[in-house]
């Protein structure tokens, strides 16, 4: 039995996507003069797959095959196919500090999701007071 709604646990994991993204965008933007540095991104599809999981049959015999797909762990891929500097490096800053942009209004939206949240646990504990 869950305390919470399961609204919880896909915001931690939505924080954890958008907070290793983060990560992944700020190394590639450090690493922006190295030579034959290829960027890397954060794999979407796993987070999409771990997100539209179909829900837990009810097992009433412990031989029973349990409906687990998808893995818990984030993807992080190089992008090889291009490149935009003459030393063979293929960060493009533009889009870095864009997609980093975009990604802090994404992590921003989900902390206020998640404060809104706990307002409400709150305002049950204290019976609406």
């Amino acid at each position: 039995m869950e305390l919470f709604s399961g609204s919880f646990n896909t915001l931690e994991k939505a924080l954890g996507y958008s907070s290793l993204k983060h990560k992944t965008i700020a190394q590639n933007i450090a690493n922006v003069d190295v030579p034959n540095y290829k960027a890397k991104a954060v794999s979407f599809n796993e987070v999409l797959a771990e997100a539209t999981r179909p829900i837990e049959a009810n097992r009433s015999d412990s031989r029973h095959f349990r409906f687990n797909i998808g893995k818990d762990q984030l993807q992080i891929y190089t992008k090889k196919n291009t490149e935009y500097n003459h030393n063979g490096n293929n960060v493009d800053v533009d889009s870095e500090m864009s997609d980093m942009a975009a990604n802090q209004i994404y992590y921003q939206a989900l902390i206020e999701r998640l404060n809104g949240k706990f307002s409400t646990l709150q305002n049950v504990i204290k019976g609406g007071r």
